[in-house]
């Protein structure tokens, strides 16, 4: 299928031939030892020690929806990386955040990346938000043979529903088996103390700059319990990832904005170490 265009000046067949405007539907047809999950494994014995990225939360208010990341990929007990990027824009309206098999996971969101821009400049329209999260879940299905070996990757979807005028979160399973969640989401190593700090501190009519700190607040405590989750490094300037999708389109926070919030967050932290109250009743 390599375009070879010295000799005719022309492309191959395979790109002029109509068909489907999946493009990975069109790699499987034409070249499918390109797909990730055709790729196979050599014979291993024991665990295999590659990065893994950890901790990915979601958080929707009125407007649109949040999605942030930590920035600490392990491998195995030691911090593989202390800055990795794990929220990525997927289009104008949506971003995907990984956690699993760092290399993997990353190789996936460009493909995904690439699958939307291919349907758009095909069918001359965006997928719906729901259709993306399909096409997300049919490749990590695609992936479960990795998985099965131990690479899985889980990344949480978010995006704005240009139909439905809101935000919506999609979480999946190592099987591509998709669920939306409702308020917020988590997840990755510290989902479980993420999503408890966000259970009592979510509200549905925060507002964006409300939604931003209570991501930050739940990544804080998924760091004071997983050691695989890394919390605002203060001292390298390092900060969580926190991109906002609303009607206007994606939007990243700058690193000023992210060390704010974050420096915010720590000084509360020094008064009340184990972070807000909720009330009882």
């Amino acid at each position: 299928m390599e375009a070879n265009t010295r000799s005719t000046g022309r492309l191959p067949a395979a790109f002029l031939t109509p068909g489907s405007s999946s493009f990975m539907d069109f790699l499987a047809e034409h070249s499918p030892e390109l797909l990730p999950g055709r790729r196979t494994l050599p014979a291993v014995q024991g665990a295999i020690e590659v990065p893994h990225g950890t901790t990915i939360v979601a958080a929707t208010f009125p407007g649109g929806v949040v999605l942030a990341g930590d920035r600490r990929a392990t491998m195995g007990n030691m911090i593989a990386q202390r800055d990795i990027e794990k929220v990525f824009p997927a289009d104008e309206y949506s971003a995907v955040g990984i956690a699993g098999t760092a290399g993997l996971a990353v190789e996936m969101v460009k493909l995904f990346q690439l699958e939307l821009e291919h349907f758009e400049k095909v069918e001359g329209a965006q997928l719906s938000l729901e259709g993306k999260a399909n096409r997300l879940s049919t490749m990590i299905r695609g992936n479960l043979g990795m998985a099965m070996q131990g690479l899985a990757v889980i990344p949480l979807f978010a995006g704005w529903d240009v139909d439905r005028e809101k935000g919506r979160i999609f979480s999946y399973d190592v099987t591509g088996g998709r669920s939306e969640e409702h308020g917020y989401a988590a997840t990755g190593s510290g989902s479980l103390f993420a999503r408890g700090s966000m259970k009592k501190l979510y509200r549905e009519d925060l507002t964006e700059q409300q939604a931003v700190t209570l991501v930050v607040q739940a990544l804080y405590d998924a760091a004071d319990d997983d050691s695989a989750t890394g919390g605002p490094d203060v001292a390298r300037r390092i900060y969580p990832i926190v991109t906002v999708i609303t009607d206007d389109g994606f939007r990243r926070l700058t690193d000023a904005e992210a060390s704010d919030v974050s420096r915010s967050v720590l000084e509360r932290r020094m008064d009340q170490p184990d972070g807000p109250r909720a009330e009882l009743l």
